[in-house]
């Protein structure tokens, strides 16, 4: 047991001899949790997750001997946390609308029992290794939760349970260990926050993360365990994004953590995502989804433990074979509690009042990003997705600056793109991956082996029709050539038949990649075929008179993506009219000649 000294705000100072670096404790009478940060002598700071009002010195602190752990275990599925993984369901109950202070309710429920199924490996005389799997129950209807090893752990089976329904905390095995001692291995275990799970290897595995977003998938490709910003100012559009992403993603499980956004929000996203429907198995989208909730009015230092929380619970998942998504909004938010904490330590303040650090532990948390060979055997994937709110939409902010510089995919969102409601506003100028060397390949095999080539010729186009419009802003349309006012037609048919796509449309929602690929190429064809006859001498205005524009635009939302002949059909429809102008214009050509 150990005293308060000091208290200021989240930062409490405690006399306790014998309390360790980064150990979990429960401060004063209401037993509040907080995590020392600082020892010195036989005092120590403890930043505490929830607020400190009415706490006094003199009042009892007690050390938990273990650092800020999580519980990780069947049953993580489709429940909604706290920033310190209590489960906000149970907690509403116990204390109504407005969460009691001090409240400790385990994240996973002891009472409800799971249908154990024994792995091979669970015999007598065998020896366990850490992350070996000793049997699975059904977690979710899709979900197939694997019991884990804990990492920390190993040593020779001397008895273990048969098939049945067991609780989360009966034993399941015991192991002797090397040393003699007795382990025991229950369905659950608790893992530190701060320490990455362990794993064998790295994989170089080039699967693209699909999330149905053409912008995101054909033009800034994003791979499985890779690392993704969506940085943009109030009201660009980052929320939708999201919920795009978590909904439509190629993942077996998604894990949304709102850290520090507002209460509106992720109230918002708390009644909608229950009542979304998994498209891929047609059930419920929390069976396969967990979110961990922390909004702004919540203790500033919770939302630095909620991004911890969050990705060591999508590690465990990665650990038993799964494809993980985690969307962190917003890291900025994260980033101002890092500041406020690192004043009151009187730490000395860099860029914008940001402490030194802030870039060592944006690394260090995308680091924990990666498709992974396991400890079992199998290769899982974490992939992180984190949203940055830069005031005024500024790009050069620390956060932002320092976070570009960390992850492979930036999805730049615009304002400009906003306010003219091009939803996703993802800026084609600013955004960029790393990742579409190797995405490459697998577009190639799986899609088309023109991707890479027709990717590079849309980009391309859209840079120059970008300049061309700063040059009709100053001098209007009527300084440049035919071929040039031809580019900036086909620029604008890209950005509204392929880059535009609505979130509410049934249709248009989603596009799968052979949808992505086919009206990317029907667009480029149409452009391709428009230079052709302009250097026949067609003029630009009767191409841009065309009928076929509206028709055009109309087919992301006309045409399912299990209806794609229509593209096919459209596209003959549209060349045999193209074909006629070409028989014309080359004869008129050829009487010119003979003249």
């Amino acid at each position: 047991m150990g005293e308060v000294l000091q208290v200021n705000g989240p930062i409490v100072t405690v006399h306790h001899p014998g309390i360790r670096n980064g150990e979990q404790v429960r401060i004063g009478k209401l037993e509040l949790i907080g995590e020392v940060i600082h020892i010195s002598s036989e005092d120590a700071l403890v930043q505490v997750y929830e607020s400190t009002d009415s706490l006094c010195p003199g009042e009892p602190v007690t050390g938990l001997g273990h650092p800020l752990s999580v519980e990780l275990g069947p049953g993580l599925l489709g429940q909604i946390f706290d920033g310190v993984q209590r489960p906000l369901n149970r907690i509403m109950e116990l204390s109504g609308a407005s969460i009691t202070r001090g409240l400790h309710v385990p994240a996973l429920d002891r009472d409800k029992k799971w249908h154990f199924l024994p792995h091979e490996n669970l015999v007598v005389g065998n020896s366990l290794q850490p992350g070996q799997i000793i049997g699975s129950v059904q977690e979710t209807e899709r979900i197939q939760h694997q019991i884990l090893v804990p990492p920390d752990c190993s040593g020779e089976i001397i008895e273990h349970a048969p098939e049945g329904d067991y609780t989360i905390e009966e034993t399941l095995a015991r192991l002797k260990t090397k040393e003699g001692q007795v382990q025991l291995l229950r369905m659950f275990h608790r893992w530190p926050v701060r320490r990455p799970r362990p794993y064998l290897s790295r994989s170089n595995a080039s699967q693209p993360l699909i999330t149905g977003q053409r912008i995101l998938d054909t033009f800034f490709p994003m791979l499985k365990g890779g690392k993704a910003a969506v940085p943009g100012p109030f009201g660009a559009g980052k929320t939708m994004v999201q919920h795009q992403i978590a909904r439509w993603a190629n993942a077996d499980i998604v894990l949304y953590v709102g850290c520090g956004e507002r209460g509106n929000e992720m109230v918002d996203i708390l009644q909608s995502f229950p009542k979304i429907k998994d498209p891929h198995s047609g059930r419920s989208l929390m069976e396969r989804t967990f979110l961990v909730a922390n909004t702004s009015n919540m203790p500033v230092v919770a939302r630095e433990a909620s991004i911890y929380v969050g990705v060591t619970m999508a590690e465990y998942y990665r650990d038993q074979g799964y494809d993980v998504v985690m969307v962190a909004d917003s890291t900025s938010r994260w980033a101002e509690a890092l500041r406020e904490v690192a004043g009151r330590l009187g730490q000395m303040p860099v860029e914008e009042g940001y402490p030194a650090y802030l870039a060592s532990r944006l690394a260090a948390f995308y680091e924990r990003a990666g498709m992974v060979n396991t400890l079992a055997g199998n290769q899982g994937s974490v992939s992180l997705i984190g949203a940055v709110s830069p005031p005024g939409g500024d790009f050069s902010e620390p956060v932002t600056s320092h976070t570009k510089e960390i992850i492979r995919t930036f999805w730049a969102l615009s304002k400009p793109l906003a306010d003219a409601r091009h939803y996703p506003s993802v800026s084609w100028l600013e955004s960029f991956t790393a990742y579409a060397g190797r995405a490459a390949s697998w577009w190639a095999e799986n899609v088309s082996p023109r991707w890479s080539q027709r990717r590079q010729q849309a980009l391309a186009l859209l840079s120059n029709a970008d300049e061309l419009e700063r040059i009709v802003n100053l001098v209007g349309p009527e300084a440049l050539s035919s071929s040039q006012r031809w580019m900036l037609e086909s620029a604008g048919l890209i950005k509204e038949a392929v880059l535009q796509q609505s979130a509410v449309d049934p249709v248009d929602s989603y596009c799968s990649p052979q949808k992505q690929f086919e009206l990317l190429d029907l667009m480029l064809w149409f452009h391709d075929r428009g230079v052709e006859l302009i250097n026949l001498g067609v003029p630009v205005e009767q191409l841009i008179e065309l009928p076929f524009n509206g028709e055009l635009k109309r087919l992301k939302s006309a045409v399912p993506n299990d209806e794609l002949e229509q593209l096919k059909l459209a596209a003959e429809k549209i060349g045999k009219a193209l074909d006629v102008m070409r028989a014309e214009y080359s004869k008129s050509n050829q009487r010119e000649v003979a003249t």
